[in-house]
């Protein structure tokens, strides 16, 4: 049996007014309808849930028991209500967001800083990983936004290219070659390299890239963290391959050196992603919107 919702409502008014024609001023209906709504609600409960007398009304044992949960319920939908619409005025909420910590600290903190400045009251929550971890927990509903490298499987995303990402590689200012010379592909391969690790997909591209020339590249440092992959370069164990738009302030710096080569590895995107038909949320949209025009920067 489900009873609708209004009647309740009627029946809390009453209840507390413990009188018919005040609860139907205060309800802003008629006195008939006020007691129609409660021998409604009366008949669908096969309850008798007040008593009549010349000053009023008021409960019975049975409308006692009721009106306690009546008044508790309506209270959490009213709180919900009110809850929902400060998430949509961005007053509360949660905003979650996946991204690698590289891309956080190379292009979202800005991003970050401004939406905390704007919607203080929206809490935001940065989960790490790397492009397929996080695209995975967007799929799932276990982030709102995922910061990937160029998706591959684009069927269910919405994607917004974000900044270009260019392949190259490096090695510490003092390390032993020519820095001059322009390397081939083999010539490349043949250096003590520096990768990160296979299950990178920038690591999976540029392997890729390599073989469909007829080149395998056999690193001899696998890293997890891009930052190692500059240190390690930096006191010379090695040619490192890097995200150029990531290693821009060690290369201003003079702590690293790009190796110049006859072959260009495609460009790929870091890309912010969302659900394909699926509504974000405000505060999910509110950021959002601050990427596409670039607000942070």
């Amino acid at each position: 049996m489900m009873v609708k919702l209004e009647l309740y409502r009627v029946f809390k008014e009453v209840a507390e007014a413990g009188n018919i024609s005040v609860a139907a001023k205060n309800l802003y209906i008629s006195q008939s309808a006020v007691s129609q709504s409660i021998k409604q609600l009366e008949t669908a409960l096969q309850a008798r849930l007040f008593s009549r007398s010349p000053r009023g009304v008021s409960l019975t044992g049975e409308g006692r028991m009721l009106y306690d949960y009546v008044r508790s319920a309506l209270g959490l939908l009213a709180t919900g209500e009110d809850k929902l619409s400060q998430a949509q005025q961005l007053l509360l909420g949660t905003l979650v967001i996946g991204a690698s910590d590289t891309v956080t600290g190379q292009f979202l903190t800005p991003y970050l800083d401004m939406f905390h400045r704007r919607h203080p009251g929206i809490r935001l929550k940065i989960v790490s990983g790397r492009s397929a971890k996080v695209l995975s927990l967007l799929k799932s509903g276990a982030v709102d936004i995922a910061f990937a490298s160029t998706p591959t499987d684009r069927e269910h995303l919405e994607t917004w290219p974000c900044f270009p990402t260019h392949s190259v590689f490096v090695a510490g200012s003092g390390y032993d070659c020519d820095f001059e010379h322009v390397y081939s592909r083999r010539e490349i391969a043949a250096f003590p390299l520096i990768l990160l690790e296979r299950k990178a997909s920038s690591r999976g591209f540029l392997e890729q890239d390599f073989l469909h020339c007829g080149v395998t590249l056999n690193p001899e440092i696998e890293l997890s963290s891009r930052s190692l992959l500059v240190t390690l370069a930096k006191i010379g164990l090695g040619v490192a391959g890097v995200t150029l738009e990531f290693v821009q302030d060690a290369l201003d710096a003079g702590d690293i050196r790009l190796l110049k080569t006859n072959f260009t590895i495609p460009a790929r995107s870091v890309e912010m992603c969302t659900l394909l038909n699926v509504a974000p949320t405000a505060a999910a949209g509110a950021f959002m919107e601050m990427v596409k025009d670039g607000t942070g920067k």
